[in-house]
């Protein structure tokens, strides 16, 4: 069973998120918040697997939220999947960085919905490459106050899984591009994430535009 805890501060949108849910089987809804400082104290009482994490909140936004829940996780940390009612908004580029695991639009179908929860859970990053290139190339080019990973300890073969990553290919398909398995795929990114401190697939997403590894307009070709 996939634990979910569902975060938005609309009372019909947080309802119809968690009886789609409910009504969903191997998923198992084990609390809902209507803000931030509520979910952060509900995570650390439940230990969700996934957080549907809305982003515009009054008082703590989503980002913050996301920061905290992930900090102070006693072991392996929740995925936490960006509720966004548009593709291309500034907070979920900052949620990306703070360690979500990808982003979903209120106004995906019940199916994308519930198909994002199982991949997220599962522990693959959710992104649909098309926004999300357009999410990180409209924001990557921001200031920053720390400066961008040194990407100098990163093989020739992780740097390539990780341009490839950053186009928003899947495991399976970045194998076929590199004629590896996804065992290999899978075994790259992680020393990559390790090597760079990175919490997410989707922080990897982030530092190969910032580091200028992936162009923004060009998708990385």
């Amino acid at each position: 069973m996939t634990r979910v805890l569902v975060v938005d501060d609309q009372f019909l949108i947080r309802a119809g998120l968690v009886g789609l849910l409910r009504a969903a089987p191997g998923i198992d809804v084990v609390g809902e918040a209507s803000s931030g400082g509520e979910a952060v104290t509900l995570a650390a009482e439940t230990a969700p697997d996934v957080v549907l994490m809305d982003i515009r909140m009054p008082g703590m936004t989503g980002i913050e939220a996301t920061e905290r829940i992930l900090a102070q996780a006693d072991g392996a940390p929740p995925r936490v999947l960006v509720l966004t009612t548009f593709d291309l908004d500034e907070y979920v580029y900052g949620a990306l960085r703070a360690g979500a695991s990808g982003f979903l639009l209120k106004d995906s179908g019940p199916e994308r919905l519930l198909a994002a929860v199982a991949a997220v859970g599962a522990g693959d990053a959710l992104f649909a490459p098309s926004v999300t290139r357009r999410l990180v190339e409209a924001y990557a080019r921001q200031t920053v106050d720390e400066q961008p990973a040194d990407l100098e300890a990163l093989t020739s073969r992780e740097v390539d899984v990780l341009k490839l990553c950053a186009r928003g290919m899947s495991n399976a398909e970045i194998a076929d591009r590199l004629f590896i398995s996804e065992a290999t795929v899978k075994t790259h990114l992680n020393r990559t994430m390790t090597k760079l401190n990175l919490g997410s697939r989707a922080q990897a997403v982030v530092v190969a535009y910032e580091t200028g590894l992936v162009t923004p307009g060009t998708g990385g070709r």
